[in-house]
């Protein structure tokens, strides 16, 4: 086993967030402590959940991801439950998987929604997780957690129940992936059995950038800087939770 394989979690995401520490996007204008507070009038005060991996907790910008400047510049209540590395399916270990952590998320929390990542660690070219199939069930103990559908169909049953809020699921932007796009697709199909909502980053015309941009915005095909949540994935999702909260 490598010095890598030996890292817990914690350490490995550690590790890679001072290595992107000194990357242009991360730089000191666009940290969260620049961020105007402006205390959006239809976000304010909101308590939005969060599940998710390294995009979520902000790996590749310090630690700061867009719940971070919601919750600075429109006032929302960010729950971050995120850890990088992890997968939505729940292995033969059972740890620290989107099914596991999503215990983490205290009960008793009035949310206004709840927010997962379509993960990115499922479609690794190495390790594909197994995308398995939708059931006609909705019976949370029917679901085959060790596959990609087992496990969102999971998460948004447990989450329908425990905080009777909208469930919302969101996605990375586009990078060259079958296995994600298989995964997407699928997203789509529970879409239609759940009446979840989905913000779209992968199949949105923001993808259309010039690569000057790009190279600012994201440190790598999957994680966005600093400058990248602010400039380019925050107004995504504000004009999404705006949308959601005016229904």
């Amino acid at each position: 086993m490598t010095e890598l394989e030996q890292m817990t979690a914690e350490e490995r995401q550690k590790m890679f967030m001072e290595m992107m520490a000194v990357l242009p996007g991360n730089d000191p204008q666009y940290d969260i402590s620049a961020v105007k507070e402006e205390n959006d009038p239809v976000l304010k005060d909101k308590t939005i959940l969060f599940l998710g991996s390294s995009v979520t907790f902000g790996a590749a910008s310090v630690g700061q991801s867009f719940a971070d400047f919601l919750a600075k510049k429109d006032g929302i209540h960010a729950v971050k439950e995120a850890l990088s590395g992890t997968t939505l399916v729940q292995d033969e270990r059972g740890e620290n998987s989107y099914v596991e952590r999503i215990h983490n998320i205290p009960k008793d929390i009035r949310a206004e929604a709840f927010m997962c990542q379509l993960s990115t660690n499922d479609a690794k070219a190495e390790d594909p997780k197994p995308i398995g199939k939708i059931t006609d069930s909705k019976d949370i103990t029917t679901f085959d957690v060790s596959t990609v559908c087992g496990a969102m169909e999971y998460i948004i049953a447990y989450a329908q129940e425990t905080w009777h809020c909208p469930v919302t699921f969101y996605t990375g932007t586009k990078f060259d992936n079958a296995h994600y796009q298989t995964m997407y697709d699928h997203l789509y199909k529970l879409k239609e059995k759940w009446n979840i909502q989905i913000l779209d980053l992968w199949n949105n015309e923001m993808n259309t950038i010039s690569d000057e941009k790009y190279h600012l915005y994201m440190a790598d095909p999957i994680h966005p800087t600093k400058a990248g949540y602010l400039c380019w994935w925050l107004p995504e999702f504000e004009k999404f939770f705006r949308e959601l909260f005016r229904d």
